[in-house]
């Protein structure tokens, strides 16, 4: 009987465990085992120091829900904290859920800092999947990238560093908001980012939507720096706003670029109280920014619709392009109106060349 017994108890544990619906992951040495499950839950976990919460090569079709805090361990280092990898993913967080970086610990010494700082969470080679209702609290650097992803859809992404002040605080340098490298066929939707870097950055890829983005107390929206032979193709920025930042709206080459910038629009945004530049649409970038020649880098079919701003603070403009006089073909700039900014004010003369010559747009006020 009892023999029987024993049989019939090792049973039952076969199908419990068989039968299981999700891993609950309360620790990172249990990684292995979650990735054996199509669902994930992470609810408060705190990861060592220097350790990489792993979720790549995740099963296709895998889901991952964060229901809780995310902490992590203080360590230089480049990171990523995060990192994700697979196919038909659907990544989400509870809206309670939240990433906490304390980014405090590394901000010390702002623009100047000599810390190593890691990348909050980093997406790569994810396809065919849906990221959503992420909340990045205190990011060390460089908070959500998706690289060489094809075919997401991302929405409701909150990167939030208010504990640092905006950009003219300088403390949490480089924390780029949201950044997309080499991705195809991406959506980025109804996001908010505070920081005090780029709030959206790109730097190469093609058929990428961003629709509903607020962007607070940064460095505003940014296509670039490119270079390295990198080409931005049909890219579409749309129904956003651009809030207390140092620059708008920013498409920047570097100086000696290689590479292609063709089908990029800007439309429907909302630019107020920017302190450095409204539009700036520079090819210079670099060392001698910003008076070195700009390099030639082909900007073709730009459009800028229905762009309406105000600029702040003791200098400003409201527009600059610096480009190489071959550089701009078949550009479109309809109703973009953006005042209050005097380029005069500038500790360096601010002059504009490259604008098509079918354009008449207002650069570098007096």
């Amino acid at each position: 009987m009892s023999t029987t017994g024993l049989a019939l108890g090792c049973l039952f544990f076969v199908i419990a465990s068989a039968s299981a619906q999700y891993f609950e992951l309360k620790n990172v040495n249990q990684l292995a085992e979650a990735k054996k499950f199509q669902k994930i839950v992470i609810r408060d976990l705190q990861v060592p120091s220097g350790v990489t919460l792993d979720l790549t090569n995740l099963k296709d079709g895998t889901t991952v829900e964060f229901a809780g805090k995310v902490t992590f361990g203080y360590h230089e280092w480049r990171g990523p904290l995060v990192k994700i990898s697979g196919k038909k993913l659907n990544i989400y967080g509870y809206d309670y859920a939240r990433f906490d970086g304390e980014g405090h610990r590394y901000w010390k010494g702002g623009r100047n800092t000599k810390l190593v700082k890691p990348r909050f969470l980093e997406a790569i080679k994810v396809d065919d999947s849906r990221i959503s209702n992420l909340y990045f609290k205190n990011s060390p650097a460089m908070a959500f990238l998706c690289n060489w992803c094809h075919n997401v859809a991302i929405s409701k992404i909150t990167v939030d560093n208010k504990d640092a002040g905006d950009g003219r605080a300088g403390r949490a340098f480089n924390t780029d908001g949201i950044s997309l490298g080499y991705a195809t066929n991406i959506t980025v939707r109804d996001s908010y980012v505070f920081n005090q870097d780029d709030c959206f950055v790109t730097g190469g890829g093609s058929d990428m939507t961003i629709d509903n983005l607020i962007c607070e107390g940064g460095n505003g929206i940014s296509v670039g720096s490119l270079g390295r032979g990198a080409d931005v193709v049909r890219l579409t920025i749309k129904n956003s706003k651009v809030i207390n930042s140092l620059t708008g709206l920013n498409i920047k080459t570097e100086t000696n670029a290689v590479g292609l910038h063709r089908d990029v629009t800007f439309e429907n945004i909302e630019l107020r109280d920017i302190h450095q530049y409204g539009i700036s649409i520079h090819g210079n970038e670099g060392p001698t920014y910003p008076l070195g020649d700009p390099t030639y880098f082909i900007i073709d079919r730009l459009t800028m619709r229905n762009i309406r701003g105000t600029m702040k603070g003791p200098g400003a403009a409201n527009v600059w392009i610096w480009l190489h006089p071959n550089s701009a073909t078949n550009w479109k700039w309809e109703n973009v109106h953006v005042t209050g900014g005097k380029s005069a004010m500038f500790k360096y003369v601010l002059t504009c060349k490259g604008i098509p010559a079918n354009l008449k747009i207002p650069c570098a006020e007096k």
